[in-house]
């Protein structure tokens, strides 16, 4: 199985002041970057990794837009995309309604234009929605989104020293007022209704599996572990990966928010996924068609050794 990944991590921004920068989204990418080439057997050369001023929202997309090309030809079968980085809110200009917002991916170039930051300079979650629209049934999408787009439930222990949300809200006090007032919808709300129903385009029907790190309403944390900087959930999801690479999705999930807990943070990660792809391990392709399928005896939801085979015969394929 031949493989591409697009991994960014951004803690230095051109026009937000340095009190906004962030710590621990470079290391990040540096990490995932590691764990696929030394454990998931990616070669360097299939690795983008974007950092600070080499992600602007241009190179972004357009790394990610050549990879998903590379899929939709049959080149690639399985792509990473990681981001790590402030998330933030944005007037939905598609909308209906007018008192509608967008999540946004901040990225090094982003800019205000009037009361709020310039949607050109920046990734709405519509843009990746679309791209990721395009994927084949045949290939797999992994998705590590360790951002976060409201400051609603930030609490004071999310405001420690060692701790900074990853959430930098728009640049006015009427566009926060706005934003607060409005009507929002996620980019994981994106992904769970194409997958829920089944959605097909004349471009693509496969779904991406899809983890962030944090509810909608929650912060996501760029955090000190033992004086090194990293995203709460970035550090934990690769803790669980290295522990055991055959744990299935769901299984990643659980141990990765038990970690937290325990940490005492107070965002809880998600995962988004057809059933199959929740059985599976990371990293391991998943039959659409088997997504629809009952789970199992009494609905429970299984994996076992057919999951580990997978992604063993996975890797074989790749190398």
């Amino acid at each position: 199985m031949s493989s591409l990944a697009v991994c960014v991590g951004i803690n230095q921004f051109e026009n937000l002041p340095t009190h906004s920068w962030l710590n621990g989204c470079v290391n990040d990418a540096d990490d995932l970057v590691s764990l696929l080439t030394r454990h998931y057997g990616f070669r360097d050369s299939e690795v983008t990794r974007l950092t600070d001023s080499a992600a602007t929202k241009s190179a972004v997309l357009g790394a990610l837009t050549d990879a998903m090309g590379r899929v939709r030809t049959g080149e690639v079968s399985h792509l990473v995309f990681s981001f790590s980085s402030h998330g933030t809110q944005v007037p939905d200009e598609n909308a209906d309604e007018s008192d509608s917002v967008d999540e946004a991916f901040v990225t090094y170039d982003m800019r205000q234009s009037g009361d709020n930051w310039d949607p050109a300079s920046l990734i709405v979650d519509d843009e990746l929605h679309d791209l990721f629209a395009l994927l084949p049934e045949s290939a797999l999408l992994d998705v590590i989104l360790d951002t976060c787009h409201s400051g609603t439930g930030l609490r004071a222990i999310d405001l420690l020293p060692s701790r900074r949300p990853r959430f930098v809200p728009p640049p006015t006090p009427i566009a926060v007022e706005r934003a607060e007032a409005a009507n929002s919808r996620s980019f994981r709300d994106l992904v769970r209704a194409a997958t829920d129903t089944g959605d097909e385009s004349e471009q693509g029907s496969g779904h991406p599996a899809l983890f962030a790190a944090c509810r909608s309403s929650q912060t996501a944390a760029d955090a000190s572990f033992g004086g090194r900087y990293s995203g709460a959930f970035t550090h934990f999801l690769i803790q669980a990966l290295l522990a055991n690479p055959y744990l299935t999705r769901a299984d990643i999930l659980k141990q990765v928010n038990t970690d937290l807990r325990a940490e005492k943070f107070t965002q809880r990660a998600q995962l988004e996924a057809p059933a199959a792809g929740k059985r599976m391990p990371w990293g391991s392709p998943f039959a659409r068609a088997a997504a629809q399928e009952p789970a199992g005896r009494n609905g429970r939801e299984s994996g076992g050794s057919d999951a580990a085979g997978a992604q063993t015969q996975a890797r074989d394929d790749r190398n």
